[in-house]
């Protein structure tokens, strides 16, 4: 009776092998990250053509994305990330500036630690960023974003024909949670090689677990630089400049920092705040901060300045800029 098991099991083994085979299923799975059943379901629909279950699971993910987008489109999504993306920061006044920041939620805080979610809220970020042709810092709108097919710094050839909210709704069909598009913003300014004065755009992500321009706390200001060449032409100095840069990005995530001046001794204004993690300039006002650093580098007091600055929360009600 037990070889008879046996036989028989083993007879199921070879007919199963033989109608799906394991390796097609593992390169399908490895293409899609789909699990182990829905791969064999997409092969034995497609006669173990990869690129025939490939399309089948493209038209799957589709429609169960839909139901279940449909399905939890009511449930509350109040975790999630920022993401930034900065394609150009500028150097001086002689490169662009395009960047952008956007906040992608989901409903808990798991999900918002997937890698899966990080890199669709990295993809939306690239493509707001890309398309941004505003100047200064703009709201972009979130149905025409979601209407933008999906750029991705990662993969340089992506599919036209998967749009920003056609990647939600795969991504709410693999996790099983609602996942929104709550905002976006964008920064373009073009070059002005002319100009004495230059800008730099500044950034900081608190809370980053796998990515560091994704976390829960996200700030994206703009640099003013008076004679930004000659900084640039010392490496030394451009180094030290992105030290302050970052330094002033983290100061705004961690203060409760809601403006730049103020005339009292407000702290919730930037340049009232005693400067952290800022090395020598620490503990100073961040406005005589910035002074001694101009001055330390050959240049006037008034060289450098935040211009302007947006701080993200997850989860906090979305105003306009």
């Amino acid at each position: 009776m037990w070889h008879r098991s046996w036989a028989v099991s083993a007879c199921s083994l070879r007919c199963y092998s033989t109608k799906t085979p394991i390796k097609l299923v593992a390169e399908l799975r490895k293409l899609t990250e789909v699990s182990i059943v829905k791969a064999r379901e997409a092969l034995e629909a497609s006669n173990n053509d990869v690129n025939a279950a490939l399309k089948w699971l493209d038209k799957d993910l589709a429609a169960s994305g839909a139901k279940r987008a449909a399905k939890v489109q009511d449930r509350h999504a109040g975790e999630g990330l920022i993401a930034v993306s900065l394609l150009s920061p500028g150097a001086g006044g002689r490169s662009a500036l395009r960047a952008a920041m956007v906040e992608l939620n989901c409903e808990t805080d798991f999900v918002g630690r997937n890698d899966l979610f990080g890199q669709l809220a990295a993809d939306i970020a690239h493509t707001a960023a890309f398309m941004s042709e505003q100047a200064d810092f703009q709201n972009y709108p979130v149905d025409v974003l979601n209407d933008t097919p999906l750029l991705s710094a990662r993969h340089l050839n992506p599919d036209p024909s998967t749009t920003v909210s056609r990647a939600i709704r795969d991504l709410i069909s693999k996790v099983g949670e609602n996942v929104v598009l709550k905002r976006a913003m964008t920064v373009f300014q073009e070059p002005s090689p002319n100009s004495k004065e230059g800008h730099r755009l500044i950034s900081y992500l608190h809370g980053s677990v796998n990515d560091p321009m994704q976390g829960r706390i996200g700030v994206l200001g703009l640099l003013k630089l008076s004679s930004p060449q000659s900084i640039f032409q010392s490496t030394s100095s451009r180094e030290n400049l992105e030290r302050l840069e970052r330094a002033l990005a983290r100061q705004i995530a961690g203060f409760e920092t809601r403006s730049i001046h103020s005339d009292s001794q407000d702290e919730t204004a930037l340049y009232q705040q005693p400067f952290m993690i800022a090395g020598d300039l620490s503990g100073k006002p961040v406005g005589e901060a910035l002074a001694a650093w101009s001055t330390t580098h050959g240049l006037d007091q008034s060289a450098l300045g935040v211009e302007r600055f947006v701080k993200w929360a997850v989860g906090e009600p979305n105003e306009e800029l």
